[in-house]
Order: C-alpha cells, then structure tokens, then sequence
C-alpha cells in the first residue's frame, strides 16, 4: 500500500458474508483477520504482508497527524514521569522469618522481586526484571511465588504481549534457574506444601486456560495433568486457600463457577470438588479446621451470603448461614485467619472491610472519611496473625498502605505514596454526584478538579467508562490524570450499568438484553454534566478501553455531537463476529455476558443492534484515536482495525480518526513503566488537542 503520510489510508474493501438465522451480513474488511492469528500471537513476524502494511500505514499517518503533539507528548511524558518514585519498593510482608518486597531501580523499567530475614535492614534482590527484558521488545512478568521452605522461586513471564508465559524454577541459594523450562503456561502458579511440588495452567490450541498439571522438582516423573477442562466456556484459574492447607482450582464463566480443592500436603492428592457447577451459581472457597467458609449466591442470595459446610461432606444447599444475604449489600471478597473471617464488601456505592471474630460472633468495620474512595485489601502470607494490610486512596489522596491490628483496632500507616514531582491535596477537589438515567435509575458519578478551574460550562470534560462484567471502577488514586487536571479538564468517571457499585442488580441489568443501558447511562451521565453548567455539549472526550471501548463505540453511533473527541483503546467492536467465531480464546466464555448469536436469533439480532462495527452510518463523528495491539488475544488487533476501515468510508466529517497499532504488544500496551507512560502522554496529547487545550 503506497500512502502519502498526510492522507487517510483506505483499506481495500473485498466482498465477504456470513449468513445466520436467514440473516446475511456482510463485512468487506474481513480479510483483515490473520488466517494464522495463532501463529502471530507467538511469532508478529508471520503476519500477512498485506494486513502488515496497512497497519504500518495506519501508523504512520496517526504519527503524521500528532506530529504537531510531538512536543507536548514530551512534556508529557516528563511530567508522567517526574510522578514516579524511581526506586520505590512495597512494604514487606512477613512470611515466617522472611519478609518479601517488590523494588525498582533508578530508570529500570521492570521490578525486582527480593526478601530479606526479619532482624535485618538490608534485603537481597532474587530476580531482577531488568535483566532477562535485556533487549526484548515486550517482557512482562506474570506469576511470582516462592516455595514454602524459601529455597525456591517460581517465576513466569511473556515475551510477546500474547499472554503466553514460560515457566522458571529458580535455586535461591544459588541464584541460578533451572535448565527445565515449561512452555506456553497462563503464568498461573502456586506451590504444594511440602515444597518439592508446584502446579500451573496451560492454555489449550484455542488459547484458553483449561489444564492443570502437577511438576515434581525432583524431575523424575512427568509433569502430571490433574484437571482438564472441557467446557469451552469455562476459564482455569488456580490459587490456596489462606490456611495452606489446600491448592484450589477454580473454574469459571462469567455466571457460574465450580471449585477443586487439593491436599497441598500430600503430592499425589487429586482434586476434590466442592459443588458441582449449576448454570448461575457463583462461589468462592476458604478453608480452617476442615470447615468450608463458601462465599455464595445460592438461594436467591443475589448479593451473595457466606455459609460454612463440613470439608468431608460439603452441601452448599444446606450449609449454615454466618454472614446471610441482605439486598443492596454487596460481598466482594472473603478471607480466613486463624481467628477471624474478614469480608469486603459495598454499599452505597462505597466499599468497606468488615471482620468478624469466630469465637466471639463479634464484628467490627473499619472506617473512612471521604465521599468518594477506594480501598484494596491484603491477608498476607500468614494464617496464624491478628494483623492484616489495606490500601486507601481516593481521587485526592495518594495511595496509603497501613497495617490493622484487629485486636487492639490501632492502625499503622506503613507508606504513603511519593510524588517526587509535588502534590498538593489541598489543589484538588473530588466529588460524588448522581445523574438521572432514562429510566429513573441514579447513575454516580465521581468528580476530580482542580480548585481554581471555573464551574462555569467553559472547562473540557474527560468521561472514562467501562460498564461491564460486573467490574467496578474505583474512586481511586491515579497520578496519571493530574497531567490533565492541571490543565483545565474536568475528570469524571461514570459508574454506569453493567459495573457492580450499587449491587449485583447493577450488574445484571447492564448486560445480555439489557446491555444497552450501558451505554444509555454513559450518555445520561455526559448530558448530566452538561445540564449542571459542568461543561458544555461538544466539549467532552470519553475515554474506554476493551469492554469499554465497545461502549465507546456504542456512543459515538448513537450520540456523535455530544462529544468532542473518543479514544477507544483495544476496543471490543466488532462484537457480533467475534460472538460469532467460536475458535476465539474467549467467545464461549463471554456468550453468557452478550448472548450467543449462533444458537439464538434474538441474541443475534440484539447484538447486532448495538455493535459498533454493525452499525457505523453516514454521519458525523467526534475526532477518534483507536489504540491496538498486534498480540492481544484478548481483543484481537483486527477489530479496531477493521472499525476504522468501516469508519472512513462511511462518516461525513473532516475530524481526526487515527489507528494506532502496537506492533510489539497486547492488550496491556507497552509493558516497562517507562513505555507504558509513553502511550499515556499520547492519549492524553490527543485529548487536549481535540479540547483546545494544547
């Protein structure tokens, strides 16, 4: 493809139709999707040349069109930067007579995972990421785990952006790795007890994870498999139970789950289940004394209760109810001590911990302020302890880390998070507000400016959505939007359906033949902001990524002026082929959340109603900067690209529309610190390009 820098590449339109339910399709730019799209996750080299140069294309005309952004992204960049303690570490955690940390060096793009003994003050780095990245385009770490008697590490990591990992076992006393490696795993891991065992996922030909096998350190016995699964549907993730006492195996859609437990102690243990999978039911497992503490939403419990049950004979159905159900009340997570069962859970948009005492029946919240926050928790390595670790910040506040004593109720500030460059909390206001939906409902919104910038409907407005899978977007921290801020741009986020932060009902009406209020919310909340003299209609840029790149596609077909400008990173929108293509990782899986359009005409004919690649028109869009990644298995690199194609031949405007491809990653973008703050300061130039504001 022969193109002149400073013009739109045209892709070439070549005839292509899918006929379902009596229904034919048509899609011109299907030839974009790589026949080996497999083969390119592990080698980007095999990529079609043909595909390959309309990408490059692509690229060079989105570097061409920002040139003029070249120095801002700069400063941007710096700025981005200047934010980031360099030699940062976490605070220790205590793991018998060791504590481990993660650290960073001075420019060093990865972390080093290191320990040191109790008494001491000085630790000892046992991998240094900065190392095997040496000369690698994209290296990313996944799984890090020592073994129970601290002689070993397992460690994991990709070097394609394809979420493919190779395993190593590291000797800590010598610091060497061992000659066997294991291929192509999740980067899933975690050890047996007696230490000689660890067990990992691999992913099957169709790069889901479904198998797990057993690696004997000794080396005298294969690997052994101990769970398959079968259900395309269903995603294998493994982890323990608090206690050590058990390897779990935990295989889940996006509405049902099924759980395994395994003897960690014992070698040649096989998984046991707890309760067999039943379309809609959703649990988690935690272990002590042989009881089973079951974090479900059996019964009706749509928010989900916790019951306990006997290991030996577990019954879900008639379990005991410690913690019952009450509606609204959300219960995120669960988690045992020795001594105690702690719970996050949400109300009223807010999240909070919640810990009981089992002897006692005794329980206590902890606390906070603010309107709007988010808050992180973390048990440790330990069991048998009264101390447990939470994380607390909110849109003002950098991130806190302090230690709580349950017993005594004192907490310990352990960190706070640095802004070399400065911050002053004081400069920044943060609000929660609720804009009305179409249908009555209460939207929230959360709300960080700076306090000098005008209320007055002269500021840009920056709307990030997501919306989807039940995930919440927290009130939290995040030192990247300053750069923004600073500059005059109102922050906002828009806790629409789809999410969980008013409860599960949140959730469930925000997907399947519901899915639409998503993206109804989203423009509730804009049109909200607009009507409250925040902003003014045109002077938004919204932003979402994957999921919620579907919803930004969804918005700019259905309320194009209402937006100055989208940015659309890895965005799933070409959903109705993708549902379509059972060969994906994660079309089987997914079918729960949208519908599956192969066995059912309504579902077809729902999600083609609001797919965004579907239903492109003859109209004027916002000015639009799409972000991809060749390797990404996730949201595969032809959807936004083929979005595009579709976008230039059809819309009658003159704004930016840029494709942006990352030849060398996936769906997290670049994967140093560093780069990844290079992509940011492009968004974000792109943003206050389009808002004036350059």
């Amino acid at each position: 493809m022969t193109q002149k820098l400073s013009v739109p590449p045209k892709a070439a339109e070549k005839p292509f139709s899918t006929t379902h339910h009596g229904q034919t399709n048509q899609d011109p730019f299907h030839w974009l999707r790589a026949d080996n799209w497999q083969e390119v996750m592990t080698d980007p080299q095999k990529l079609d040349e043909e595909i390959r140069t309309y990408l490059e294309a692509e690229n060079a005309y989105t570097e061409n069109a920002l040139k003029q952004t070249a120095d801002l992204q700069t400063t941007l960049f710096e700025e981005l930067k200047g934010r980031i303690k360099q030699d940062d570490s976490t605070v220790p955690q205590k793991d018998g007579e060791w504590e481990y940390y993660v650290s960073y060096v001075q420019d060093g793009q990865h972390p080093l995972y290191c320990r040191k003994q109790n008494t001491q003050e000085e630790g000892t780095t046992l991998l240094d990421g900065n190392q095997p990245s040496q000369d690698k385009a994209y290296f990313q770490f996944g799984g890090i785990a020592h073994s129970p008697d601290h002689k070993y590490l397992v460690w994991t990591a990709d070097e394609k952006g394809s979420e493919y990992y190779t395993l190593y076992v590291r000797d800590l006393e010598s610091g060497q790795d061992r000659a066997q490696t294991i291929e192509k795993t999740t980067g899933n891991v975690c050890w047996g007890q007696e230490g000689n065992t660890l067990y990992y996922v691999r992913r099957d030909e169709n790069h889901r994870p479904a198998y797990v096998y057993r690696h004997h350190l000794d080396q005298e016995r294969e690997d052994e498999l101990i769970y398959q699964e079968k259900d395309p549907g269903f995603f294998v993730n493994l982890g323990t139970t608090q206690s050590n006492n058990y390897v779990a195996i935990n295989a889940s859609g996006h509405e049902t789950s099924e759980w395994h437990l395994i003897d960690a102690h014992d070698p040649k243990a096989t998984p046991k289940c707890v309760s067999k999978r039943q379309k809609g039911h959703e649990y988690e497992v935690e272990e002590r004394q042989g009881i089973l503490y079951i974090m479900t939403n059996s019964g009706g419990a749509q928010d989900f209760k916790i019951i306990t049950t006997p290991l030996a004979n577990p019954d879900i159905a008639n379990g005991q109810d410690l913690i019952p159900h009450r509606a609204g009340r959300l219960i995120l997570s669960h988690t045992l001590l020795a001594d105690y069962l702690i719970r996050m859970e949400r109300e009223d948009g807010l999240p909070r911990i919640v810990i009981r005492e089992l002897e006692t029946g005794q329980e206590h919240a902890i606390g906070f302020d603010e309107e709007a926050y988010s808050l992180g928790l973390s048990t440790g390595y330990e069991f048998k302890t009264d101390t447990i670790r939470f994380t607390y910040s909110s849109m003002t506040t950098p991130a806190q880390v302090f230690d709580y004593n349950i017993k005594t109720k004192q907490r310990t500030l352990r960190k706070t998070q640095e802004i070399p460059s400065g911050h002053t909390i004081e400069n920044y206001v943060t609000k929660r507000l609720f804009a009305p939906a179409h249908d009555g409902e209460q939207i929230p919104i959360t709300l960080l400016y700076h306090k000098d910038t005008k209320l007055d409907g002269s500021a840009p407005l920056f709307l990030y959505g997501y919306g989807s899978y039940g995930i919440s977007i927290p009130a939290g921290f995040y030192a990247n939007h300053l750069s923004l801020v600073n500059r005059g741009f109102i922050y906002a986020i828009a806790h629409i359906r789809g999410g969980k932060e008013k409860g599960y009902a949140w959730y469930a009406n925000g997907k399947m033949e519901k899915k639409t209020n998503t993206f109804k919310d989203f423009i509730s909340a804009g049109e909200h902001l607009v009507a409250q003299g925040l902003t003014q209609k045109g002077a938004i840029v919204a932003h979402g990524g994957s999921a919620g790149g579907m919803l930004m596609g969804a918005v700019a077909n259905m309320t194009p002026d209402l937006f100055a400008g989208i940015i659309a990173q890895v965005p799933f929108v070409d959903v109705l082929n993708t549902m379509l293509d059972d060969t994906l990782p994660l079309t089987p899986p997914e079918w729960p959340e949208w519908g599956n359009p192969l066995e059912s005409q309504q579902a077809y004919e729902r999600i083609k109603g609001y797919s965004p690649y579907e239903n492109v028109k003859a109209q004027k869009y916002p000015a639009m900067l799409v972000v991809a990644g060749l390797t990404d298995p996730r949201v595969t690199y032809w959807e936004p690209a083929k979005w595009v194609a579709k976008l230039r031949t059809v819309k009658t405007d003159d704004n930016l529309l840029l494709l942006k491809t990352n030849m060398e990653a996936g769906h997290g973008g670049a994967s140093g610190r560093f780069d990844h703050l290079k992509e940011v300061a492009l968004t974000q130039s792109f943003a206050l390009k389009v808002a004036n504001l350059t």
